[in-house]
């Protein structure tokens, strides 16, 4: 039987689909033996190799573990995000692979709540938004809030890691989806500051030329010690691995903790916005 030749330059869907094309193959499985192993039909995964069906992240899923992929550093799942979310984010998928594991996570945010503090409605404003401008559309907006959730729920561990958050006092004076909106999610600021293995600060404007850190940034402490950073730009982001990079952010982030509210003059920050939130 002829089978089409793909072109994997042709889109990011093409590379995928042949990618996965070159992987059942180098196995000796035909299509019928790839779907026995998934929860697709061979139909589907025709149409997916061929680049006439986008992946999803259920189907890309599927087809890591029946590769036997999973949790490397090459799967589809990494694959279909960076996919679906481009050059934007750029090494995301991977860092969110790292923080699932991760026993500390160090965030700072400029503008928007940090996206492990987000409610749904509020990541939902956000997603909606980002349809409307054009930047993406309403299936990526929904694949956006879904794995927003799943960061959430991975991080509800028997042993749950030591999160410590700085945000910039533009996220909570920032107004994002209207009062409603606003309220849940600075009540849920609250509620996140109660936990016991978290610490949450506030950075305030008075801080000025004080605040050593310019850019959002990520920083993954992980079982072995060893410290990841992420950080993004506009236009890019970027996971960092090498420790002769990553101190100075670990200690820029250090620096900026030293400067900014104490979590409880950061929840009395917070209280009084909610208050005035109708």
């Amino acid at each position: 039987m002829n089978k089409n030749e793909l072109n994997p330059d042709a889109s990011p869907e093409a590379a995928y689909g042949a990618r996965l094309r070159s992987l059942r193959e180098a196995r000796g499985w035909t299509q019928e033996d790839l779907a026995e192993r998934t929860e697709y039909s061979s139909v589907h995964i025709s149409a997916v190799e061929n680049a006439r069906k986008p992946p999803t992240l259920r189907f890309s899923r599927s087809v890591d573990r029946a590769f036997g992929i999973e949790g490397t550093a090459d799967t589809f799942e990494r694959q279909y995000r960076e996919l679906q979310h481009g050059s934007l984010l750029e090494g995301f998928p991977e860092y969110v692979g790292y923080e699932g594991r991760a026993v500390e996570i160090r965030s700072f945010e400029i503008g928007i709540i940090p996206g492990l503090l987000q409610t749904p409605e509020y990541a939902r404003v956000l997603a909606n938004s980002a349809v409307k401008r054009g930047a993406i559309t309403p299936e990526q907006a929904d694949e956006r809030v879904s794995s927003l959730a799943e960061r959430q729920e991975a991080l509800k561990r028997s042993r749950p890691p030591m999160v410590m958050v700085v945000m910039d006092e533009s996220c909570i004076r920032r107004p994002v989806g209207g009062s409603e909106v606003m309220n849940a999610q600075l009540e849920q600021l609250i509620k996140f500051a109660d936990q016991p293995n978290t610490v949450l600060q506030v950075a305030p404007y008075d801080i000025g030329e004080r605040r050593p850190v310019n850019l959002p940034v990520y920083l993954l402490t992980m079982p072995d010690r060893s410290v990841l950073c992420y950080a993004e730009s506009q236009t890019q982001g970027h996971l960092d691995r090498e420790t002769a990079s990553v101190l100075p952010v670990l200690t820029a982030y250090h620096q900026l903790q030293a400067e900014a509210l104490s979590q409880a003059a950061s929840v009395a920050m917070i209280e009084q916005l909610r208050k005035g939130t109708p």
